[in-house]
């Protein structure tokens, strides 16, 4: 079990290079993570095939431990609607009884198919690695913790304690969430692991022995800062120093409103070379684009709340103006509903909203949700989008809103061309394109015909991780922890 001492230390990554570093020994692997925050989310099977949700993160340690993705991995999916309130995901399915009822009233309900999860999952695999979520330590959470500790002396997991040392006072965080935890939990952790560092190793001397001699805990592991390792960010957005490689010809600019959701699909254009990745908050962010850059209006979890903050910041004048001068504008999901004309909310889904009048659409809240892959093949895409004319996509929708062409304006002869039936629809002047297929911009065939470049492959992100915890970790740690595992 990987743990950490505040969020962002690198959990996620760090559970994505084992499952891999395990998988290439030829274990059977699968991750777990029993509770995940986050509206960064994909489609994947659920019992009896019923497609659900999960963490992206669980969904690429999946891939990375050649498992097929699926809802055990990630049983609890919160995915924050505003500042104190979540839709709760349970087993893959939205439920409206947890969603409504107090969080500390909730661990109790949701512990038993988190642990029958996780007892399956260990069943029917050599090697199970869990991620924990924010820190063990957090002392007024522990007594209704269902994703650190409590799990971790379920599965009596050897844990490994990882830290952000970049941050600072790494080895305070180290000793300070141990000597919080109980002895029989403080047991649990076999090794400290130093996470983004930069300089001479060998400077951290005598920290690690004197930590160790604190704690009985040695430090098994120091890894370098990696701002270029490949993996999506659980999240956030990204840091500039991930720049690609080259001179940059397309700036990507992707408006960052705060309950932006499914922000992982475009980290693959942080990989592909010339093409530069900004995340645009205010006017000023758009004021240098070329007709010929992008302006990205990506996926939320509130799109009326966002599309408001977006009018607040002036956003709604720059993106039209954009688009007015021919620039590039693409909605995905959230995005493409506010690109239309109207949105329309009788359920109390969402939030009724005039659009940005971008496309000539109308889209129409309803109880149920879109959970769904898909595969089609691009029409006849036209101007800007040309390039992806016939091109073969595949993705996953998650939405609540169905759209549709707004029928006034379709009667006065103003109609969006849809370029994929029921998918994705363009202007007529063909610089506007919306879709609700996300992971478009992780299709290797699209990056090619936009870009005539190619992202380096998940598969090789998933050795490149898992080769540099075989370089990092001190020689055997790594092995040891699952043969300590079949001993028992």
């Amino acid at each position: 079990m990987v743990l950490g001492t505040t969020s962002g230390a690198g959990k996620s990554w760090l559970t994505t290079a084992l499952c891999r570093y395990y998988s290439n020994l030829g274990l059977k692997v699968a991750p777990f993570k029993a509770q995940n925050m986050s509206n960064n989310a994909r489609v994947v099977p659920g019992p009896a095939g019923v497609m659900g949700e999960i963490g992206s993160a669980q969904y690429f340690q999946a891939l990375a431990a050649r498992a097929e993705p699926e809802v055990r991995m990630n049983p609890l999916l919160l995915k924050p609607e505003a500042d104190t309130h979540s839709q709760v995901v349970l087993m893959g399915q939205v439920s409206a009884e947890l969603t409504a009822m107090p969080w500390r009233g909730r661990s109790e309900k949701v512990w038993p198919q988190i642990a029958a999860a996780l007892d399956a999952l260990r069943a029917e695999n050599d090697v199970v690695v869990i991620e924990g979520a924010g820190s063990p330590a957090e002392i007024n959470l522990h007594a209704s913790d269902i994703v650190n500790m409590r799990v971790a002396r379920h599965a009596d997991a050897r844990c490994l304690l990882v830290t952000d040392i970049d941050r600072g006072g790494a080895f305070a965080h180290l000793y300070g969430t141990w000597a919080l935890l109980p002895e029989d939990e403080r047991a649990l952790i076999h090794g400290f692991v130093l996470n983004k560092f930069r300089g001479d190793a060998s400077l951290l001397a005598p920290a690690p022995q004197m930590l160790q001699d604190l704690t009985g805990v040695p430090t098994v592991a120091t890894i370098p800062m990696q701002w270029r390792h490949g993996l999506p960010e659980e999240d956030g957005v990204f840091d500039d120093r991930t720049l690609s490689a080259g001179a940059v010809h397309t700036t990507v600019a992707v408006v960052a409103y705060p309950r932006i959701s499914n922000v992982d699909e475009f980290q693959s254009l942080k990989n592909v070379p010339g093409v530069r990745l900004l995340w645009a908050r205010s006017p000023a962010d758009l004021g240098g684009l070329t007709p010929s850059d992008w302006v990205v209006l990506p996926g939320s979890k509130s799109t009326a709340a966002d599309l408001a903050w977006l009018r607040a910041q002036g956003l709604d004048q720059a993106i039209a103006q954009h688009a007015g001068q021919g620039g590039t504008v693409l909605g995905v999901c959230g995005g493409l509903q506010m690109l239309g004309e109207a949105l329309i909310d009788t359920a109390g889904i969402d939030g009724n909203a005039p659009g940005l009048g971008l496309l000539p659409l109308v889209t129409t809240f309803e109880v149920a949700k879109t959970v769904r892959r898909a595969q089609a093949q691009l029409g006849a895409v036209q101007g800007a989008w040309a390039a992806l004319a016939g091109v073969a996509v595949t993705g996953y929708e998650i939405h609540h809103g169905q759209t549709a062409q707004h029928p006034a304006m379709a009667a006065k002869g103003d109609v969006a061309r849809e370029v994929i039936p029921g998918i994705a629809w363009q202007n007529p002047a063909g610089n506007v394109l919306g879709v609700y297929l996300h992971g478009l911009l992780e299709d290797a065939a699209v990056l090619k015909a936009l870009f005539g470049a190619h992202a380096p492959t998940l598969e090789a992100v998933f050795d490149g991780l898992a080769d540099g915890v075989a370089r990092h970790f001190e020689p055997g740690v790594l092995d040891a922890l699952v043969a300590q595992a079949d001993a028992e």
